[in-house]
């Protein structure tokens, strides 16, 4: 419920938002007609369509996306032709005749000859919710990211429908306040024609504005400074951070967050739940299906992890000792393994990571995120702790306190009469698994991709979804930028064109790069410098003491692990090629 309330408050704020710029034409131009049969049911089927449309474009994938694009294009026709009929009355009367035979015509209900029927309302706040596209802030980025984890639930909906009517609601109060200005202006001026020919032609500079992507460009990057802030302040107000959500866990060293369980020093372990489902799974590997009737009388680990979380890597190590060591004394270790990228879906990638990673255990493959769910996991990694009994009794989130876990596990394995082996696993680990120096990242985790995007810096923002030139500007401390011809995409940039680079002005030991090739497969030989020479001894796994690397599929690629002191630095990747893909910066 208090979600819902953030969700809808959010949308109040979308007004504030340059964001909302290209629907008010489409809104305002109904300002004279009356509210209850026409901004009304305009708005209500605005909201009721967006939420639609979010809620499959989320969860269901692709093929809504596509869908939806082409209702786009009807929409802007439509809506163009609306404009059409608010500018020339004469022209969309006589474009409309063969069509008055079936109803209310767009021409006459525009031009006042009749009275506005609501249908054509309802027609025109369907068009508008195909095209709107609100940016999105924290509380829009907060529901979208569960819709995509949590699956297509009625709680998706109704959040993405609390947004949009808080939206709604802002507009119509607009609506309002603007209906009773241009009734004075035609009662004092005389110029009702004149604002309908006003409205007409902003009507159709909204719909060319829409149709050149500027509101989910240039709008965006203004809107986000402008509401994300107030958003955030709305989730800490309410604790809406809560909700359904994933995210990486803290790193080892970092505060451990409210949930989060402290060492037992081998004192009494609470019941949790009980092991939910495990079925759900699209594959299973280095096992068959397992199930929680077969894992009773066991002792079990289930590790939520993916393979290119620097997290989930570091702890890795320690998962692979314990399944070695407790294996033969009754534990079972279980990977769920959860995308986070979609490249990470498939199949083959998922295969080949365990068998480079050396993961013997059985994996879970949780690409639609059901076991996910069963457990209520919100983080990368998690680690579930279930005794013999089936019973939930310990849970560890993100990497550390490695030796209060494998206490957890003896404790459990001794509950469930095994004799077990004194003393903790030593692990040494090295590459991208070594563990962080957390004492110096100044550095936060920075995506690529426009829906999580932050601190980007080359010159002009963000151009979504189209094949652009970025410049670089200077840098400031964890500001980063693209040079070259690259597309951004929703979770990745693209690049289009050889010698493109990236740059980020960061402070941490380690700097790594989640990276793949294009849809071709080939590789992508790239090159590094740090303050703008050759990395040297500061070069990471990935490269050689040139800066010299090649992308040979779609990982994480330690890049850089400086040996002396850690200041501020400025790291920058060149490719030599073009058509790879970045995903994500981490550090260590």
């Amino acid at each position: 419920m208090l979600l819902l309330l953030v969700a809808y408050l959010a949308g109040v704020l979308t007004i504030l938002s340059p964001c909302i710029l290209p629907v008010l034409p489409f809104i305002f131009a109904r300002a004279d007609r009356p509210f209850l049969t026409s901004g009304l049911p305009l708005l209500a089927s605005m909201a009721l369509v967006f939420a639609v449309v979010a809620t499959l474009a989320s969860v269901v994938g692709g093929w809504a996306v596509a869908a939806n694009q082409y209702g786009r294009i009807i929409a802007l026709i439509l809506l163009a032709f609306f404009g059409l009929t608010l500018l020339f009355p004469m022209l969309a009367e006589r474009l409309t005749r063969p069509l008055v035979a079936l109803g209310n015509s767009l021409s006459a209900s525009a031009a006042g000859g009749h009275k506005a029927g609501i249908g054509t309302s309802l027609a025109l706040g369907v068009a508008t919710g195909l095209l709107w596209a609100p940016c999105a802030g924290p509380v829009l980025g907060l529901i979208l990211s569960g819709a995509a984890l949590n699956g297509a639930t009625a709680g998706t909906t109704l959040l993405l429908l609390a947004y949009a009517a808080g939206s709604a609601t802002s507009l119509a109060l607009a609506l309002l306040v603007g209906g009773r200005v241009f009734a004075l202006m035609k009662r004092s001026l005389g110029v009702g024609e004149w604002v309908r020919r006003v409205l007409g032609a902003a009507v159709l500079v909204a719909v060319l504005g829409i149709a050149l992507g500027m509101d989910t460009g240039v709008l965006s990057q203004l809107s986000l400074a402008r509401t994300s802030s107030l958003e955030q302040r709305l989730l800490e107000r309410f604790h809406a951070a809560s909700g359904p959500q994933a995210r990486r866990a803290p790193a080892a060293g970092a505060p451990a967050e409210a949930g989060m369980h402290a060492a037992t020093g081998g004192g009494a372990l609470p019941v949790e739940g009980v092991i939910p489902s495990l079925d759900g799974a699209v594959e299973w590997l280095n096992s068959p299906p397992l199930t929680a009737r077969q894992l009773q009388g066991k002792v079990v680990l289930v590790d939520f992890w993916t393979y290119s979380c620097i997290n989930c890597l570091r702890a890795l190590p320690y998962v692979k000792a314990w399944a070695e060591r407790y294996r033969s004394q009754g534990l079972v270790v279980i990977g769920v393994h959860a995308p986070e990228f979609a490249f990470e879906k498939d199949l083959g990638n998922v295969r080949k990571a365990v068998a480079d990673l050396g993961i013997v255990y059985p994996v879970a493959i949780d690409n639609d995120y059901a076991i996910w769910r069963a457990f209520g996991n919100q983080y990368w990694p998690a680690h579930y702790f279930i005794d013999a009994q089936g019973q939930i009794r310990y849970h560890h989130f993100g990497e550390g306190e490695y030796e209060e876990s494998e206490q957890v596990i003896r404790q459990l394995l001794a509950e469930a009469g095994h004799r077990v082996a004194v003393g903790n696993v030593a692990v040494s680990a090295a590459g991208v698994m070594a563990p962080p120096d957390m004492a110096d990242i100044a550095s936060p985790e920075t995506y690529a991709g426009y829906e999580r995007i932050e601190r980007f810096a080359s010159v002009g923002g963000v151009v979504p979804d189209t094949a652009h030139g970025y410049t670089l500007a200077t840098l400031a401390l964890n500001q980063w930028g693209l040079r070259g011809n690259w597309t951004i995409e929703p979770e990745q940039a693209r690049l289009n064109a050889p010698r493109g680079s990236v740059a980020y002005r960061f402070h941490a030991r380690d700097l790594h790069l989640v990276l793949g090739p294009g849809t071709s497969g080939a590789d992508v030989r790239f090159h590094v410098t740090i303050d703008g020479a050759a990395p040297a001894g500061d070069h990471g796994a990935d490269t050689d003491a040139a800066g010299n690397g090649v992308v040979t599929g779609q990982r994480l690629y330690q890049l850089l692990r400086q040996v002396g002191p850690v200041r501020d630095r400025t790291f920058e990747i060149q490719f030599m090629d073009p058509d790879v893909r970045v995903y994500s910066f981490t550090f260590g």
